[in-house]
């Protein structure tokens, strides 16, 4: 489990492909902190380290990762959030995220007001996937590139999020475009609620 507050940023050492599998090998400040084993998550996604020497570790995506994420776009290079997993002892500063990315969405507006930023963000709505929590609502919360954030304005498939500055510039934020692709995971509690509606 996360809480969807971003510790730091690691970048894209190498890529290998391997069957439909991608192997992705990371630097950051806390690599050799990383032991076999450890989930850590990529941009929300929640993966596993198999490897880890020296200041990078290797994580392994699978093609259905690799589907629902934007971590098939990643090149060389490319910065990442990445968030180790929750003590159980430890305060929940953002809120429940389980590294589940559930799709994609796209950038569509990305607007600067007064040292903070605005950034609107357009997914696929399915009425189905609706009726079972996958949707946002006003004031709730919701995990963009392992982001933990407060909706403003949703529309059924549309929601806009606020950065204030230390976000934009300590997360990728700061490189997203109006047509970059983000990762997002609805509210777990929202899902259960949705679910249990049905039992009612």
């Amino acid at each position: 489990m996360f809480s969807g507050i971003v510790e730091q940023m690691a970048r894209v050492v190498a890529i290998q492909k391997d069957h439909t599998n991608v192997h992705f090998t990371f630097t950051c400040p806390f690599a050799r902190e990383l032991s076999i084993d450890q989930s850590v998550a990529h941009n929300g996604v929640c993966l596993t380290v198999v490897k880890q020497e020296g200041d990078t570790y290797v994580v392994t995506a699978m093609q259905e990762t690799l589907l629902r994420s934007n971590l098939g776009f990643l090149k060389v290079g490319d910065e990442v959030n990445v968030e180790r997993s929750m003590p159980l002892n430890d305060r929940l500063d953002g809120h429940i995220v389980q590294g589940h990315v559930d799709e994609t969405a796209e950038c569509i507006e990305r607007k600067e007001a007064d040292g903070s930023w605005y950034f609107t963000f357009h997914y696929k709505f399915d009425k189905e996937q609706a009726k079972r929590g996958y949707f946002t609502v006003d004031k709730g919360s919701v995990c963009v590139n392992g982001v933990s954030l407060t909706v403003c304005e949703p529309t059924d498939d549309t929601f806009t999020v606020a950065i204030i500055p230390y976000t934009y510039e300590h997360t990728n934020f700061h490189a997203i475009e109006v047509g970059t692709k983000v990762n997002i995971e609805f509210d777990i509690i929202g899902k259960y609620i949705a679910r249990l509606s049905h039992f009612a």
